[in-house]
């Protein structure tokens, strides 16, 4: 089971979350918390695998929270949701160490395979993040910067790194390139040691920014 907590000052938010996470028969949530307070009392109590946090909460908020759980509990992942998509919400969420982040509107199937993904250890971005993301980095290097290791990374190693960062799942990229997903993970795991970097979304960003791939 993948332990899960949820953080919403809305109350009906809350309740709805937790109600649609804890109907999946893989995950159990051991807690919800209406502020970011609340939320690291319940992270060091339960020691979950995800935390579904908001980013507007009163007392402390989702980003501070997040940088909290990322510093101290490192081995629970945080899976930001939130009605804004604005950049500086976006980057803040990200440098605070969140591995995830969708906007509210993302139904309840995309929600529990979100949790599911995140909990896996994959890096999620919905596709308004992600093309938000690819265009600052595009806007700032117009021209195709030198990436250190990439000219390290074999054939299928750079396919790989084309469709993450294209955003596809392990489950797409494996169904494009007639491959396995556990290939996939292989591809890129290689990818994220050869170009040192944290995780998928630098991986994106090193794509980009090196001119492997276009905006």
């Amino acid at each position: 089971m993948t332990r899960v907590v949820v953080a919403d000052d809305q109350p009906v938010v809350l309740q709805g979350f937790a109600a649609i996470l804890g109907a999946a028969p893989d995950l159990e949530v051991v807690g919800a918390a209406p502020d970011g307070r609340v939320l690291l009392d319940l992270v060091a109590r339960h020691a979950p695998d995800v935390a579904v946090v908001d980013i507007r909460m009163p007392v402390l908020d989702g980003i501070a929270a997040t940088a909290r759980i990322s510093a101290d509990h490192p081995a629970t992942r945080v899976l930001v949701l939130t009605t804004f998509d604005l950049d500086e919400y976006v980057y803040d969420a990200l440098r605070a160490g969140a591995s995830g982040f969708l906007l509210k509107d993302v139904t309840a199937e995309r929600l529990v395979e979100a949790v599911r993904m995140v909990a896996d250890g994959s890096m999620l971005l919905g596709p308004s993040v992600t093309r938000r993301l690819v265009h600052d980095v595009t806007a700032r290097t117009p021209e195709p910067v030198p990436v250190p290791g990439l000219d390290e990374l074999t054939p299928r190693e750079l396919e790989t790194l084309r469709a993450v960062a294209r955003g596809l799942s392990n489950a797409e990229i494996a169904a494009e390139l007639w491959i396995t997903e556990a290939t996939v993970k292989s591809h890129v795991s290689e990818a994220l040691r050869k170009l040192r970097c944290r995780d998928r979304v630098q991986l994106v960003i090193a794509a980009y920014e090196s001119g492997l791939v276009g905006a």
